[in-house]
């Protein structure tokens, strides 16, 4: 499928740099959003982020001319009735998702692909609203996603194999490392092997077994480190599937298999102190602490980028 004309619906951190991505790959773009007042801090977002590449020597300024020039912003849906290819990032709802795919499926012509970035919510669900569900698929980008270079490709039952091979080329064309999620469960595939660390990693934490610091520690300098380089999978296979089961054998009936967020992560919710945005999670973020953990972040990931990105 050829296709020139990107529509992102959703203008908010998300859905400005999925734009830029897309513009500098010489993409015409157009960035929609249902409120005029987002349009402008989207705008100046992808501004900022493009002076930023320049400023590196990543970009020249000609490059960052052309690529502004190809991006076009719309609080009017009919401005995607063109486009080939739209991915939405609007808000994780399923009835605003509905909405929005039953305005967009009588705008857009019926063999335009359509994705959703949700990270969780049922593509089978979403596509109920959607005209010829057979075009529509799953596309879950990572924050930040001009860094992080994991794109989840996700299959509804309704959509068609050709459908999710056109995200997955496409993501391969904007530099990312496309995977299939060939079914529809919750959270896909990153989302649930995330969300199992993290429910072990609580766990850890409400029973003194490991400070926030120590297990963040054991992450990052083991685990981590080595998943990074090598999968899960791999992993298993270096060190012997036989040592491996032993040790799954005695420690899988040990591990925490609770149903529900409960304890320190509940009431940290109950207080509002949601992370870097309210200035308090399992850490401390007040003052200037926030602006430098993000910075100290991404540093790392493009160093890490820079390094994965040859494999």
């Amino acid at each position: 499928m050829d296709i020139k004309n990107i529509g992102i619906a959703g203008a908010g951190i998300m859905g400005s740099s999925m734009g830029q991505i897309f513009a500098s790959y010489g993409y015409k773009v157009v960035i929609y959003d249902l409120f005029e007042k987002a349009l402008e801090p989207a705008r100046q977002r992808i501004s900022q982020a493009l002076d930023a590449l320049v400023s590196k020597n990543e970009m020249m300024a000609e490059q960052k001319k052309n690529t502004l020039s190809r991006i076009s912003f719309s609080s009017d849906m009919k401005s995607l009735k063109d486009c080939d290819f739209l991915v939405e990032c609007v808000v994780e709802d399923m009835g605003i998702k509905h909405k929005f795919f039953e305005q967009l499926s009588e705008i857009m012509r019926e063999d335009a692909i359509i994705a959703s970035n949700t990270s969780g919510l049922s593509i089978t669900k979403i596509a109920e609203s959607v005209k010829n569900p057979a075009r529509f698929a799953g596309m879950h980008w990572f924050n930040p996603p001009h860094i992080i270079p994991l794109i989840e490709v996700i299959k509804g039952d309704k959509t068609a194999q050709e459908t999710a091979d056109i995200i997955y080329d496409i993501s391969l064309k904007i530099g990312k490392k496309p995977i299939y999620v060939n079914k529809d469960v919750p959270g896909f595939i990153a989302n649930r092997i995330q969300l199992a660390v993290m429910r072990e990693c609580v766990y850890m934490l409400e029973n003194g077994i490991g400070t926030a610091e120590d297990i963040d520690k054991c992450m990052k300098y083991a685990l981590g480190f080595r998943y990074a380089c090598i999968g899960p999978f791999e992993v298993v296979d270096f060190g012997g599937l036989d040592t491996f089961y032993h040790v799954a054998d005695y420690l899988w009936e040990d591990l925490s298999d609770a149903k529900k967020p409960y304890g320190l992560f509940k009431k940290l919710i109950e207080e509002k102190n949601l992370g870097v945005k309210t200035g308090k999670g399992f850490y401390d973020y007040s003052g200037d602490k926030a602006k430098k953990a993000l910075d100290r972040r991404d540093k790392l990931f493009l160093t890490l980028k820079e390094a994965k990105l040859e494999n």
